[in-house]
């Protein structure tokens, strides 16, 4: 899955103001652009239940702009670490679910999830994931304003579905969730948070957000890449006896966290 689409179809979405190409500094540029680093659709509408009531999201894919060139020049020059970097960035298809009017929006609540398919898909209780994403739609719309990126080259914190898998088995063996990452050569955490602060500092112009998050590490890196946060709010959802060693893991590792989980 590449960042371009049909050039014909591109020129016309483009022209409607329905596609459009930033820099890493969230400035929009012309497609060709050689600063070009990062499309953007929408809002496609997408309608959802949200609490039991139906309500319209704005949805904004984002992609890296990775032409089939570069991949195949990659290959060509012999290495993994730039293959494999060239189609994580051009796979990975994240988008923005925003309730309506978060362009205005002063102060909006945004949430930064990492899939899960697990978690958020299967309905599994080893994590919070499930629990966290919908908690998170229904507390950004009580409040009114804000929206949920979905990062959807996370999972795992970043190791992949099927590393993923190898590490419950390591964790039923006795390792927490990091100690299994590690076991398998593995970074603890890879996640990648860069590109959801620069779709957002385009989507807000420049506004703080309020983020909803136990992780201290998501708001450093908005930060880090221009995105302002003026406040941190925290989400616990889903604790159960399957996951209590995963969330104590998480809590020792920093994330805010109560200490009677």
């Amino acid at each position: 899955m590449f960042s371009y689409v049909d050039k014909s179809i591109r020129v016309q979405l483009e022209a409607e103001g329905m596609m459009v190409t930033l820099d890493r500094q969230s400035r929009v540029v012309p497609s060709d652009d050689a600063s070009a680093f990062l499309s953007v659709l929408g809002p496609v509408p997408i309608p959802r239940l949200i609490g039991g009531e139906e309500v319209t999201l704005e949805w904004y894919p984002f992609v890296r702009r990775t032409e089939l060139s570069a991949v195949q020049n990659a290959a060509r020059d012999g290495s993994p670490d730039a293959i494999r970097e060239l189609l994580h960035s051009s796979m990975s298809v994240n988008s923005v679910f925003a309730l309506p009017g978060l362009r205005g929006s002063p102060s909006p609540l945004v949430r930064i999830h990492s899939c899960c398919l697990t978690g958020d898909v299967f309905g599994s209780r080893r994590c919070d994931c499930g629990p966290q994403l919908e908690q998170a739609f229904e507390q950004i719309k009580a409040d009114g304003q804000g929206a949920v990126v979905y990062m959807s080259g996370h999972e795992g914190r970043g190791i992949g579905l099927w590393a993923k898998a190898v590490t419950y088995l390591l964790q039923d063996a006795g390792h927490n969730t990091y100690q299994a990452n590690t076991a398998l050569g593995l970074p603890e955490d890879s996640r990648d948070f860069s590109d959801a602060a620069i779709a957002l500092r385009y989507l807000l112009a420049g506004r703080a957000l309020r983020l909803l998050s136990n992780n201290p590490d998501k708001r450093r890196q908005l930060e880090d890449n221009g995105q302002a946060v003026s406040s941190t709010v925290s989400l616990i959802a889903g604790v159960c006896e399957h996951n209590l060693r995963y969330m104590r893991a998480k809590r020792a590792k920093g994330h805010m966290m109560p200490d009677d989980l």
